[in-house]
């Protein structure tokens, strides 16, 4: 797995990437109403050039295809962690927060900051997050539950790297 920078020319996969994981991993906790709510088909590109361009976004790749991303900003706020259908229960997810949560670590930064979907509210509490408030928020006419989640740091700490793809990064593989 290699783990890099996003660059402009990956937005149009990004915001694919987004889409199929909403729709096909989301199902078991949103209707179809709200999948599409949520990742419109197509993506409006122009919507996700701006939104990406505001943020700091890694990309995971396995054999030159994107497997993943996650994209947050320098206060904390993981914004965006979505994992590619064909490519979950890899590590793939633990290996981007890693390295998003040892850079921002390395910026000094204390806490980190999320609002997770029911999907992802488990995946974040295994890396330390604790719910500080559960939220119901409308996108596009649709209602959904997620939750504001917080993990303090300490300086000292570093990534856990529990899987074979995470520890091949770690390892410079």
């Amino acid at each position: 797995m290699n783990i890099r920078p996003s660059e402009d020319s990956d937005v149009r996969t990004l915001a694919n990437l987004f889409t199929e994981s909403v729709h096909d991993l989301a199902v078991g906790h949103y209707d179809s109403k709200q999948r599409t709510a949520w990742a419109p088909q197509p993506p409006d590109l122009d919507y996700w050039h701006e939104r990406l361009t505001s943020l700091h976004t890694l990309v995971a790749e396995i054999e030159s295809q994107a497997a993943g991303f996650i994209s947050y900003e320098l206060n904390g706020h993981i914004d965006l962690l979505f994992i590619s259908p064909g490519f979950v229960r890899l590590g793939i997810a633990t290996a981007l927060y890693s390295r998003a949560e040892s850079i921002l670590i390395k910026a000094g930064v204390t806490n980190i900051f999320t609002e997770a979907s029911l999907s992802a509210r488990a995946f974040f509490g295994r890396q330390g997050f604790h719910v500080t408030e559960e939220q119901s928020v409308s996108v596009r006419g649709a209602l959904f539950r997620r939750f504001a989640m917080r993990k303090l740091l300490d300086s000292a700490q570093q990534g856990v790297a529990p899987d074979r793809y995470s520890a091949m990064l770690h390892n410079g593989r």
